[in-house]
């Protein structure tokens, strides 16, 4: 590895969607990125957090417009289910693409 010529150590990390900058709410856009919907236990196993961590990080992200719920009953049981909206699709491969830059600068 070289030295970093001074035009290369400038990296803007305010290009970074602060919002997916935490683990958990990336993990819940891409569990969500990868099907059309998924009910709050199916999406809790698979980012492996806890009811009320996933219920705060999912209130973030739909507060931010990124996934929307739907809440509704299923033989008499509450069932909430999440889909990543086009907003929240088009901020995950921003953030990709940003991360991509970032690494290509190598």
């Amino acid at each position: 590895m070289g030295s970093l010529k001074q035009e290369e150590k400038n990296f803007d990390h305010g290009l970074f969607d602060e919002l997916l900058s935490s683990r958990l709410r990336l993990a819940i856009m891409s569990v969500l990125l990868g099907c059309e919907k998924a009910e709050f236990t199916v999406l809790r196993e698979k980012v492996r957090a806890t009811d009320g961590n996933l219920t705060v990080h999912c209130k973030k992200l739909e507060e931010a417009g990124y996934i929307t719920s739907e809440k509704k009953f299923v033989n008499r049981k509450p069932m909430t289910l999440y889909e990543a909206t086009p907003a929240g699709r088009r901020a995950v491969k921003d953030y990709a693409a940003h991360l991509a830059a970032l690494l290509k600068k190598d």
